[in-house]
């Protein structure tokens, strides 16, 4: 048995075939919703992995996974495992000329897509030459296009429910794609192994990883149930599927709905005894706390223990809202990447006066990027990670050789990230380098300036961007969204506000107020759509 993720859950079924795995529900209190043993999520895999093979995809191809929340997300992914077909999740954001470069790029022979998004998959169909097998999942909409698709039931009915496939491989790939701020979608090749480790916390997030493939499962015979995962953000995103995997690997149940709505998340919090959640920053936290606060003040989360956020940080006053509200649940600020995995924990202290600061793992350093050399102490330089790091970018050889490296006997990711460490070791997170506003010489990274205009009582939400100016060649601008009924504050308050946290040249230049600010799906910034809209309120080109 190898470190391969299809060998390490039908491992841990083996042990707790009736436990249940997998619960969806589609709205709370409506009464739909699904619930998988362990047994039967592998048997329901084992009928979509044999559908596709018998379908002529074969073991090393690609699928593209263009859909919403839903045990077929799941299902489909460990199918794939399970064959040795390579799973590829899909930005359902995405209009046709992102997912026909997506398509293409990631060479996808086969697509599970929802119904709704039939219209998109038949305008980028004609322009993917590779993909030959479409499995649908649900009814398209009236007046959709008509495509040759099989529908997901039947796919699962055409099926055999045992498993018969043939030796897998640690090598077997996983590409996660990622959108980041620039640019097309990039897809990250995962070894799986790899990604064990890196991502999934060698079976062991929170303690010793396991020394062999066969431990995992004896650990799980050997400890008891009790523990619900609430993945929050879509599965499209990395961070969501990996949690679902975590919670697999220590043979517990996982939860999840087809859409982030605050109020029946706490709904199913308190059904369910959800004992961790895990959501993308301030944008998923914040309205959980609105609700909170609201229709849903009398809501149990005695069962809940942690809410941790990976992919956009929970700010200082954002926390501490949630704490008065449920005071003994442990907050984590996680940090890592699609394409490092984990890379460690905020610390208690991270905030507006200190930094995004952060107790990082053994195989994390800030290096030189000229270099790769670890940088003395306060010196700036850019995140990286060693050893278990993915193989690079798929189809993408010139970005690979500027993100991945060898040094030594060892592999390297360089991440976009700027950092400083001090002499204990703590690194302080400077912000994304792509998203550096020079002024005058001087470097603002729009995350710090955001953590500061977040603990104004009026601002509910807020991006930082940087517009052109013929003096400093950039300056500050910050686009505010109100929180509701507050009264319009002035650039001369918010400038105010910011000068006890910020010194003077990381101070807004600029506010301009939007109705509401712009993320993805899972709560990420959207830094393109930021500069546009504060390029556009200065006149300028974007």
């Amino acid at each position: 048995m190898e470190y391969n993720l299809a060998d390490l859950f039908e491992s841990v079924v083996d042990v707790v075939p009736d436990r249940e795995a997998l619960v969806y529900i589609d709205h709370p209190g409506t009464g739909a919703e699904r619930r998988l043993t362990y047994a039967q999520l592998d048997a329901a895999a084992n009928r979509i992995a044999h559908h596709l093979l018998d379908s002529g995809i074969e073991p090393g191809e690609h699928l593209g996974l263009h859909l919403y929340n839903g045990i077929e997300y799941l299902q489909t992914v460990l199918a794939c495992l399970k064959a040795r077909i390579v799973p590829v999740n899909v930005n359902y954001r995405y209009v046709e000329e992102e997912l026909v470069h997506l398509y293409r790029d990631a060479d996808l022979a086969a697509l599970a897509f929802d119904a709704e998004f039939t219209e998109r998959v038949a305008a980028a169909l004609p322009q993917t030459e590779k993909l030959r097998h479409l499995v649908r999942v649900g009814t398209p909409p009236e007046g959709a296009p008509a495509l040759r698709t099989t529908g997901f039931a039947d796919a699962e009915a055409s099926g055999s429910p045992e498993r018969e496939f043939g030796p897998r491989s640690a090598d077997d790939l996983f590409i996660i794609y990622t959108g980041g701020t620039t640019g097309m979608p990039k897809g990250v090749m995962w070894r799986q192994e790899d990604l064990f480790f890196s991502g999934l916390g060698g079976g062991a997030p929170t303690g010793d990883p396991v020394k062999t493939p066969e431990e995992l499962a004896e650990r799980v015979a050997a400890g008891g149930d009790g523990i619900t995962f609430f993945p929050a953000p879509p599965l499209m995103h990395g961070t969501s599927t990996l949690t679902a995997f975590i919670g697999f690997n220590f043979g517990q149940r996982i939860v999840i709905h087809r859409k982030f709505v605050p109020e029946e998340v706490l709904l199913t919090i308190e059904k369910e005894k959800v004992t961790s959640v895990s959501l993308v920053g301030d944008a998923m936290l914040r309205p959980l706390i609105d609700a909170l606060k609201g229709p849903l003040s009398r809501t149990d989360c005695s069962a809940l223990f942690s809410v941790s956020s990976s992919g956009a940080i929970m700010s200082e006053t954002v926390r501490a809202q949630f704490q008065e509200l449920v005071p003994h649940v442990m907050l984590l600020n996680n940090f890592g990447s699609s394409e490092s995995g984990f890379n460690g924990t905020a610390t208690d202290d991270s905030g507006p006066e200190k930094g995004f600061r952060l107790r990082v793992n053994a195989r994390t350093a800030v290096v030189d990027p000229a270099t790769y050399k670890p940088v003395t102490v306060g010196e700036p330089g850019r995140i990286a990670q060693r050893g278990h790091v993915p193989l690079g970018y798929y189809n993408d050889p010139e970005k690979t050789a500027e993100t991945f490296f060898r040094k030594g006997d060892e592999r390297w990711v360089l991440l976009g990230d700027m950092a400083t460490v001090d002499e204990e070791g703590i690194v302080t997170v400077l912000g994304r380098g792509s998203q550096c506003i020079n002024t005058g010489g001087e470097k603002v990274y729009p995350e710090e300036v955001e953590q500061a205009l977040k603990s104004h009582p009026d601002v509910y939400d807020v991006l930082v961007a940087g517009v052109p100016d013929p003096k400093w060649g950039s300056r500050v601008a910050a686009v505010v969204q109100l929180r509701q009924g507050a009264a319009q504050p002035s650039l001369e308050d918010i400038q105010s506000h910011c000068r006890t946290r910020l010194a003077g040249y990381k101070i807004p230049r600029r506010l301009v107020l939007a109705p509401e600010i712009r993320r993805s799906p899972s709560g990420k910034a959207d830094y393109r759509w930021a500069r546009t809209v504060a390029a556009a309120a200065e006149g300028a080109p974007a």
